[in-house]
């Protein structure tokens, strides 16, 4: 436990961001596997739909340094060329 009241303050900011970062995480991975499914279903136009939900979820995590710049990147590429190769 912290002893120094900085300490305190930090483990409780600590506490709270960390409600919105596991909010931010789950809410990416939700989306990823939606669109996954509806890949694998065969239905490209909800998915091709839910696409800009998915990169809107992966860029505000990149925006608040949930994950860096280029994984965001990578996860939206791979998103983008799974559902280009279904659709063919």
């Amino acid at each position: 436990m912290p002893i120094t009241s900085s300490a305190k303050k930090a483990l409780r900011a600590s506490k709270h961001k960390a409600v919105f970062n596991l909010r931010r995480k789950d809410a990416i991975s939700d989306v990823v596997k939606k669109l996954k499914k509806l890949v694998l279903a065969k239905d490209i136009k909800k998915a091709e739909a839910l696409l800009p939900t998915a990169f809107q979820a992966i860029d505000k995590a990149c925006k608040t340094k949930l994950i860096h710049k280029n994984t965001a990147s990578r996860k939206k590429s791979r998103l983008a060329k799974m559902l280009a190769k279904a659709s063919k």
